[in-house]
């Protein structure tokens, strides 16, 4: 009887019920803090970082201990263990830490609520990703944040909440959860802190100043599109009265000949001559450089580093970027009606009625929800993996180099689609995305091959294994694209390809380093600290556009020009001479005066970059340009629509 006694006296609450109430909020604080500081330490990647983080901004420290303590006490209450809520808690942080440490390392931006578009394909965009290994902090962190659920397991009598004072807390916890929910009590409660909720900012400066968990919260509640001053229908049709001013006429008549136009959006490649120090026994883009001579060419701008080509995919084919969209908005996961504003780039041919337009994905179907966006724009049929294997391709070296499907096989697919199309009688419109030189680019992934000796003395073998890697990738890359348009000189059928760099592969090293900080090409894989140029420089590749037929091109060839993956559209549909819609036209206008305008950086239309619109001195014609496509977007996406329809027939119908 004894014996009974004393073990329920062990497992008895200690203290008053108001002392345990205290210690209950208390201790749940506690872990909100704790988890904020692991999770900024794997960020920051010092505990005297996280230090200063919190000096400098302790609202921003206590709000976000705040958004981790209110699902600890939520969870405490309902299990009447507070060390239980901890554990879940402590494992959610760590793990979205880990994710955005790996997502800086591979493309030098910090994880944005954008990306949980992806959530259902992590598996695949892991795969994809290559062999990520956590950083020496996280341990630590982790193990910090063990040492505080144990200390709230041995203290746990001291925060028990028992009957009515457990019921009452856990409406309390709910009821702050809830407010914490919505957009007016987080901006509430973070106004009362110090925390703006408000000013839009590029996602590396968000993730600085607010640490990870407050950079995604800020976006989970973004302010409502600014509609332009005086926004109403009289005011849009005077936009559309101006754009037809500023816009040339359609073509009297098109050009008799329509060529087949082959869409090359090839994986991680760029001239790697760009690159200092480095050095080859041969060129790796010999078939790239000698069709320069017959293509329009040059500098080709990216919204991206490493990573992101679903993104670019929606601004190359659509027009619209991630200034037109809400912070933390996926590009690729709009409603369906975002899609069907305007007549996309493939809808300019197809819309006539003699192309057939098609995409072709050398991987599976699973991201960037392609089988949803691409039929919406425009698309008739979508081709991946194991619909191009079936298409009787026979190659002697197989289907698949590294780790994907080769370019060379690829575009013998794409070759066949083409062929199958015009033998309807129509021309054919093919978006083709390649893989073969996608990351991760680890050294066995050729069978450690490389057909071009690689020159780097000041790297240690580990290094140049990977930098090799690189090498053969777009050594390759390259050299399909010399067999496809050797195969288009003894074809025909007239034909324009389109080829360009989605993005540089961001290749990092051991040790955390990439190749472009090891180069002194910028000063760390967090772009918070890198100078316009050097963003300009590095979210930049190459491109051409070719034509097996040089009338095609008249006398542009040879030509060098600067494009993007806003400007590549327009510059085609100009080049091809279509009837084009109002607002390809107006594209094609606003890529003269700028070529890139994302969070992160501005471009203008001669290449040099800025931060912003508002850095780059643009005149008043520039400026005025962009205002109109501004007022454009915003009528057609969050607006009534007043000259939506309009804006997809030809300037001045």
């Amino acid at each position: 009887m004894k014996t009974q006694t004393l073990s329920k006296n062990r497992k008895a609450p200690l203290g008053p019920p108001w002392l345990r109430c205290v210690l209950f909020a208390a201790a749940g604080f506690c872990m909100g803090l704790a988890v904020t500081a692991a999770m900024q330490w794997i960020s920051i990647g010092t505990l005297p970082g996280v230090v200063e983080w919190a000096r400098d901004y302790p609202g921003h420290l206590l709000m976000t201990a705040l958004l981790w303590a209110a699902p600890v006490w939520v969870l405490g209450t309902l299990t009447g263990r507070l060390w239980v809520a901890a554990l879940p808690v402590g494992t959610l942080g760590l793990i979205l830490a880990l994710v955005d440490h790996f997502k800086t390392a591979i493309n030098g931006t910090p994880l944005e609520l954008a990306d949980f578009g992806l959530a259902a394909q992590a598996g695949n965009v892991a795969g994809l990703a290559g062999d990520l290994t956590p950083p020496e902090d996280f341990y630590l962190a982790a193990s910090a944040l063990l040492f505080c659920v144990v200390l709230l397991f041995l203290t746990r009598r001291l925060t028990a909440l028992k009957g009515v004072l457990r019921a009452r807390s856990c409406l309390f916890s709910l009821t702050l959860a809830g407010i914490l929910l919505t957009g007016t009590g987080s901006r509430t409660l973070g106004n009362w802190m110090g925390v703006d909720f408000y000013t839009r900012m590029p996602p590396a400066e968000n993730h600085s100043l607010h640490g990870l968990t407050l950079s995604l919260w800020r976006d989970a509640f973004p302010q409502p599109k600014t509609p332009p001053e005086g926004y109403d229908q009289a005011y849009m049709l005077e936009v559309l009265e101006r754009i037809d001013q500023l816009l040339p006429g359609s073509p009297a008549k098109e050009p008799e000949t329509k060529p087949n136009i082959l869409f090359i959006l090839s994986e991680s490649f760029y001239d790697l001559n760009r690159l200092p120090v480095l050095q080859y026994e041969g060129d790796p883009l010999e078939h790239f450089h000698a069709l320069e001579a017959e293509s329009v060419s040059g500098t080709f701008h990216s919204h991206y580093l490493g990573y992101g080509t679903g993104y670019l995919e929606i601004p190359m084919l659509y027009g619209l970027n991630s200034l037109d969209l809400p912070p933390g908005t996926n590009i690729c996961f709009q409603d369906p009606e975002v899609y069907e504003c305007f007549d996309a780039l493939a809808e300019q041919y197809t819309n006539s009625g003699d192309y057939t337009a098609e995409m072709l994905h050398a991987y599976d179907n699973t991201l960037y929800n392609r089988t949803v966006n691409y039929p919406l724009l425009g698309f008739n049929d979508l081709y991946f993996s194991d619909e191009i294997q079936q298409m009787g391709i026979e190659r002697a070296d197989g289907a698949y180099g590294g780790f994907y499907m080769r370019d060379g096989y690829f575009f013998q697919g794409m070759l066949k689609r083409m062929k199958a199309i015009n033998a309807t009688g129509k021309r054919a419109f093919l978006f083709g995305i390649t893989m073969e030189n996608h990351q991760p680019f680890e050294p066995q992934k050729f069978n450690y091959e490389c057909q071009i000796p690689l020159i780097a003395p000041d790297f240690t073998p580990a290094q140049r294994d990977i930098i090799r890697v690189m090498l053969e990738g777009i050594t390759r890359a390259d050299q399909a694209l010399g067999e496809l348009t050797e195969a288009l000189r003894k074809s025909g059928e007239p034909t324009i390809v389109v080829f360009f760099g989605d993005h540089r592969p961001n290749l990092f090293m051991p040790g955390g380093d990439t190749v472009y900080t090891l180069l002194g090409l910028c000063p760390e894989n967090d772009t918070m600290n890198w100078t316009a140029e050097q963003v300009n420089d590095l979210y930049s590749t190459d491109y051409l556009i070719w034509a097996n037929d040089p009338e095609l091109l008249g006398d542009l060839a040879g030509s060098r020009r600067d494009s993007s993956i806003t400007a590549l559209g327009p510059q085609l549909l100009e080049l091809t001479g279509r009837p084009v819609s109002r607002y390809w036209a107006l594209l094609e206008k606003v890529s003269q005066v700028a070529l890139t305008q994302t969070d992160l950086y501005f471009v203008d239309g001669e290449g040099k970059a800025s931060f912003s619109r508002e850095e780059a001195g643009l005149s008043p014609e520039a400026l005025e340009l962009l205002e109109l496509r501004d007022a454009v977007v915003y009528d057609a996406v969050y607006g009534k629509g007043y000259i939506t329809n309009q804006m997809n027939e030809p300037p001045g119908a």
